[in-house]
Formats: structure tokens, C-alpha cells, sequence
């Protein structure tokens, strides 16, 4: 068994399973580990800020798909409670885990308590995208899980569209450092893995976390004693979105991808 490593890791999310999971695997190697947990962006604040770049009809539709989303995870709770035992996971909050709450990770006092933890090292997973003034507050490299294969299935939704654009080769995550850029920092390591007949779109994100644990855990600790190896993902780069309601339901009537 690997001695515990003794860095201290900040973890920036904003809560759910998905990155939980993640904080519960990696506390096991980094027991010095602590969690800075944003809230959650309020819908009306995404539904804006995707209209102004994407126009109102596609952020009303990608509502919609999320709203479907929230719903279908009661009916892949089945998947879920088998990826869950599948890959050893623990899935509630550890109380030997300290966790400092903020309104938003680009805060002044999210800054503060970054600082205040003298952390060795940030990993980032599912938590909004860090500004400037943010990064430029950070004293050390951060390392984010994207659940997706960079740079073509940068943004949201890669495993998804990955299976949409019969790609599934190129099912996967991407652990990556850190720019002002979305998902465009250079690449650490990359995860692919096969879904399963009844994965989903509700799925997908806990089966890419569950299946990137270890590689997680090999990159965090490569980029921490001066042995990774980054380098600039090559291919197409695109950014993605959740798909609009009615792209949804016409891949999941006519290619069984939902």
C-alpha cells in the first residue's frame, strides 16, 4: 500500500456527487486534504449568461435538457448504486474532510481562505469557471477534472457528445492545468472508459469520476513531486454545451443516445 502523501491539497468544487466521490477517493491518499465549497450558480444567473452568448431559444432549450436531466437521475438511480459499488466508492461527505463554504470560488474570502490553507497543490472538479483575478490569487499550479476529452469535447456534456458524433473512442476525461481559458490548459493524463447499455446523460459524469480515481490520484501526485509530463492536446478544439431539449429527444428517438 502507498504511504499517504502529506501535500497539502485544496479541493475547489461546488458540491454534488460527482466530486464527492472524487474528495472520499483522494482523502485516502492525501489526508491532508481540505474542500473550499462554492453554492451552486442559480439557474436564472446560467440561463443569462448562456442567452447572452448563445441567444435565448438555445439557453431555453438547454434548460429544458438539464430540467430532464435533474428528473432522469431517479430513474438511473439503478446505474448509479451499481457504479457506486463497482468501483469501491463512498459516496457521503467524511467528517474528517474540512470543508469552508463560500458564495463563489471568485470571492475575495474564497481567495482568503486559499491562502489561509497554504495549499501545495488545487484541484479543481465541478465548480465554475475560475476568473483571472482568481487565478492570479493562487500561489500554486491547480489541476481540474473535466469530463471529457480535450480540446474537442471541451465545455460540458463531452461524454455525451462524443457518443452523439459516434465517437466513442474518445469517451472520456481529461485531467488538465489550469488557464484563464475553458479547458484549455495543457493535458496531464486522459481516461477513457466504455459506458454501459443504460448509461445516460445522467450517468455519464459518475462513470467518467469513478473510472479517472486512480489516474486522478498518479496525476496529482506526479505534478506534485516534479514528474508530469504536461502537454498541448492536439485535434480540433470545440466547446460544448448541453444539447437543446429537442436535439435531445430527437438523439435519444432516433440513436438510443440519451
Amino acid at each position: 500500500m502507498t504511504a499517504p502523501n502529506p501535500a497539502r491539497l485544496v479541493v475547489l468544487t461546488a458540491g454534488g456527487l460527482n466530486p464527492q466521490v472524487m474528495i472520499n477517493a483522494l482523502h485516502a491518499h492525501f489526508p491532508n486534504l481540505t474542500v473550499i465549497q462554492e453554492n451552486y450558480e442559480s439557474k436564472t444567473d446560467v440561463l443569462k449568461r448562456r442567452a447572452r452568448r448563445l441567444g435565448w431559444l438555445q439557453a431555453v432549450g438547454q434548460l429544458g435538457t438539464m430540467i430532464v436531466s435533474r428528473l432522469g437521475k431517479r430513474i438511473t438511480q439503478k446505474r448509479t448504486e451499481e457504479i457506486i459499488e463497482q468501483y469501491g466508492l463512498i459516496s457521503q461527505p467524511l467528517s474528517t474532510v474540512p470543508v469552508t463554504r463560500v458564495s463563489s470560488l471568485n470571492d475575495p474570502d474564497a481567495h482568503a481562505a486559499i491562502l489561509r490553507a497554504k495549499p501545495d497543490l488545487l484541484f479543481s472538479i465541478s465548480c465554475r469557471l475560475l476568473s483571472r483575478n482568481t487565478l492570479a490569487a493562487i500561489p500554486c499550479p491547480i489541476v481540474n477534472f473535466h469530463a471529457g476529452i480535450n480540446p474537442n469535447y471541451r465545455g460540458q456534456m463531452g461524454g455525451y457528445w462524443a457518443r452523439v458524433e459516434n465517437d466513442e473512442n474518445n469517451f472520456g476525461a481529461t485531467l488538465h492545468y489550469v488557464d484563464a481559458g475553458t479547458d484549455t490548459g495543457d493535458t496531464l493524463a486522459e481516461v477513457r472508459v466504455r459506458p454501459a447499455a443504460d448509461d445516460t446523460i445522467s450517468t455519464y459524469p459518475l462513470l467518467l469520476t469513478a473510472a479517472s480515481i486512480v489516474p486522478t490520484v498518479q496525476t496529482l501526485t506526479s505534478v506534485l513531486d516534479g514528474t508530469a509530463k504536461p502537454y498541448a492536446p492536439s485535434g480540433p478544439s470545440r466547446l460544448r454545451f448541453p444539447p437543446p431539449l429537442w436535439t435531445y429527444l430527437f438523439n435519444g428517438v432516433t440513436k438510443s443516445i440519451w
